[in-house]
């Protein structure tokens, strides 16, 4: 994550600058040379879910993400971001997005180890899970690659409203091949594909869109209309949302036809964002564009509610990923760095905060494994872990974004100025915090998705409530608590106003829950004393004095020396 030494190291020599004015002292070692995947709550998870079989693939892609190489590929991958070609050199359309080779071997990688569509192909229990602790490591890499793998991971279960489709592209959706270039789909070794939802006018509210598609008497119909934010317009196919004769319908549009034609696909620019900059987000324009129908007429929503699920699965393991790479680098920095006269890592205040950030992360590792083994188990039919799954994603989707940014800063800030200048990395980081709690749904979007799942899906509620009472009896706090937010809910359950309040304390129970069974005692008490009974402060870095903070810091992955 952290970005290797500027320093050339073929002519200078360690603790000293070109310059006789002063030594270099004192600064951390570059952060590379580790396993990311050295990480005790990750790999009990791991286990726990179902995946224990990919513990030696997960240290592998470990020590990869922790490698010099990627952290220099990440950093060139966003100072150099995508550039779209609107015209070749004799005018003619090409509405190509041109990318640093860094960016292709990111892609390459994370095609390759199956954080695209490979698990909907994987007939292994905990193909899934396996998936969501590859983005768990990779993902402490750079996110901004992630955006595409993840779509297309996404498009899988809902193009499967369309069978005839599903049985001619699924294949190459679950490709582990990474194939870039526009050619025709079926003649590519594995494809990715992206979403058109979003418009000027609707936003979060895609009932409002305004582009139509009209029936072409053969059986494909034509797209004419906008969309105002479309991540990753350079993939070969999207799941687009469009007004048909029978009201909002989703379709199948190739960005190359079959016979080798382009299909009209025009970027109109590039979004400039605040983050996930090496990612191409853009505006495309279609007009008498060729698409197919997914599902039926008027059930465009119904057609990707399976995708937007997997997207916000996919949010909330990348806001924990980013975590998970914030607290790693703020950890570097303190075991090496020194402030008046003793390591930071030993200023009992510091390791207050840092602890304070190591219990946040593991809550939200702990949390998205626990919604990546649901999902997995729904996808072979667990319908327990269905209507759990229901409730648990959007829940996790809006509390460990939520609680990403936050935490972004409160670790940029344990590097004091050196974590504030973009070669340190955690500028990258902070920018990409918010991300998550935006994309699929802003937070409002997921507290009142809550409130529908629990007036209108009792079988939801049921199984989340199931889950919680595991913990029966294992702490007090954590019984109070549950007693008071059913309370709440029975009084609540349409209230719209206290939607936010209800799905934090929902999810800081169900992390509780997770913690009191399945983490060491050091940090489910923490946990319970701060986020569950309140005796913590607002802040990071207020754990109660009663805290066992040696055993809290004790779990942060190793770093290098």
């Amino acid at each position: 994550m952290i970005s290797p030494t500027t320093v050339n190291r073929t002519t200078a020599v360690p603790g000293t600058c070109s310059s006789r004015t002063h030594e270099v002292t004192n600064q951390p070692p570059p952060l590379v040379g580790h396993d990311a995947a050295a990480d005790p709550a990750l790999l009990a998870a791991l286990a726990r879910e179902g995946a224990g079989w990919h513990m030696d693939d997960l240290h592998r892609l470990g020590r990869l993400a922790g490698s010099e190489e990627a952290a220099r590929q990440a950093d060139e991958a966003n100072r150099f971001p995508p550039q779209l070609r609107t015209h070749d050199r004799y005018g003619f359309r090409v509405d190509e997005v041109d990318f640093h080779p860094s960016w292709h071997a990111l892609m390459e990688v994370a095609v390759r180890e199956g954080l695209a569509g490979a698990p909907w192909a994987d007939p292994r229990p905990g193909a899934h899970v396996a998936r969501a602790a590859d983005i768990l490591v990779w993902g402490t890499v750079e996110q901004g690659h992630l955006c595409p793998v993840s779509m297309t991971y996404a498009v899988v279960p809902a193009l499967r409203a369309a069978p005839e489709l599903a049985a001619r592209y699924e294949p190459l959706l679950t490709s582990r091949v990474y194939d870039p270039g526009l050619r025709p789909p079926e003649g590519k070794a594995g494809l990715l594909a992206g979403m058109g939802m979003t418009e000027k006018q609707g936003g979060s509210d895609v009932r409002a869109n305004t582009t139509t598609a009209t029936p072409a008497g053969d059986g494909t119909y034509r797209l004419r209309g906008h969309k105002w934010f479309t991540s990753a317009p350079m993939n070969d196919v999207f799941l687009v949302l469009a007004q048909a004769p029978g009201g909002l319908s989703c379709f199948w549009v190739p960005r190359v036809l079959p016979d080798g034609v382009r299909n009209t696909f025009r970027i109109a620019r590039l979004k400039d964002k605040l983050g996930n900059r090496s990612n191409a987000s853009g505006e495309p324009e279609f007009d008498d564009t060729v698409g197919w129908l997914v599902g039926e007429e008027g059930a465009g929503v119904r057609a990707i509610i399976e995708m937007v699920a997997m997207t916000r699965l996919d949010s909330s393991l990348g806001s924990a990923a980013g975590m998970r790479a914030a607290v790693m680098a703020a950890a570097h920095h303190v075991r090496h760095r020194r402030a008046f006269g003793r390591p930071l890592i030993d200023a009992p205040l510091m390791r207050n905060v840092l602890a304070d950030l190591a219990l946040e992360s593991e809550a939200a590792t702990t949390l998205v494994l626990r919604v990546a083994g649901a999902v997995d188990r729904a996808a072979r039919g667990d319908r327990q872990e269905q209507a759990f799954g229901r409730l648990a994603i959007a829940v996790a989707k809006y509390w460990v974004c939520k609680r990403s940014p936050a935490l972004a800063a409160e670790a940029l800030e344990c590097l004091g100025g050196n974590g504030y200048v973009e070669e340190s990395g955690m500028p990258r980081l902070y920018r990409e915090a918010p991300l998550n709690g935006i994309w699929e749904g802003s937070g409002n979007v997921n507290a009142l998705d809550v409130l529908r799942a629990l007036t209108r899906e009792p079988a939801s509620f049921a199984a989340f409530a199931t889950e919680i009472d595991a913990a029966r009896g294992a702490d007090r706090r954590l019984d109070a608590a549950w007693a008071r937010l059913r309370a709440v809910l029975d009084r609540s359950k349409d209230a719209e106003f206290a939607a936010r309040r209800i799905v934090e304390r929902l999810a800081v129970v169900l992390q509780g829950s997770l913690l009191v069974r399945y983490a060491p005692s050091a940090v489910a008490d923490a946990f319970c004393a701060t986020r569950v009974a309140g005796e913590g402060g607002l802040a990071f870095g207020t754990l109660p004095d009663a805290a066992d903070v040696p055993n809290i810091l004790g779990r942060i992955p190793p770093m290098g020396a």
